[in-house]
């Protein structure tokens, strides 16, 4: 199960890391007022790794059975796997475009239409964050963060979906009970 986890989770991290690096580093502000979805998509189209390996892993492994524990751990292990290769890209992308290029673009974003003491506010709160951000034991935690629930949220549907074996049963089980009717 931890080659499968690990497996499952570069690849769902690669996808979900890569992607969004690719759309940071090409399309600049393009994605405008969708991109968080955009970018929640696309987390989730990586994390449907998760979903995957533990079908995988009740149809070949379990025999076609699998129970909520067993599926939950190695949803969450994938989570965890995936979450630490998302930071890693994001931060080999923000070394390509420049920790203050991305923070002045995400300031620019959050003072837009601000003005007065709010804006004068908001303008500390940026140079704080902009400090913070800087300190790789602040970042990667926070991007790993932005990862890492929907992870959770994707183990736990596909463990309660996958522990039952009449959700999506493998081609052989299926074959198995045709043959025993």
């Amino acid at each position: 199960m931890l080659r499968t986890s690990l497996t499952y989770g570069v690849i769902g991290g690669l996808i979900a890391g890569g992607v969004l690096s690719v759309v940071v580093l090409n399309f600049e502000g393009a994605t405008g007022q969708y991109g968080m979805a955009i970018g929640y998509l696309i987390m989730l189209i990586g994390l449907s790794t998760i979903f995957l390996a533990i079908k995988r892993q009740r149809d070949l492994a379990g025999g076609g059975v699998i129970r909520f524990l067993p599926a939950l751990g190695m949803g969450l292990a994938i989570s965890l796997v995936a979450g630490i290769v998302y930071a890693i890209c994001w931060d080999l992308a923000l070394a390509t475009i420049g920790i203050d290029a991305f923070i002045d673009k995400f300031a620019g974003a959050m003072l837009e239409g601000k003005t007065g003491a709010e804006l004068a506010k908001a303008q500390a709160e940026m140079e704080g964050f902009r400090t913070a951000y800087h300190n790789p034991f602040f970042r990667l935690p926070m991007t790993f963060t932005e990862i890492f629930p929907v992870g959770v949220i994707v183990s736990l549907v596909s463990a309660l979906l996958l522990r039952n074996s009449r959700f999506l049963p493998a081609a052989r089980v299926e074959e198995e009970q045709s043959s025993e009717a």
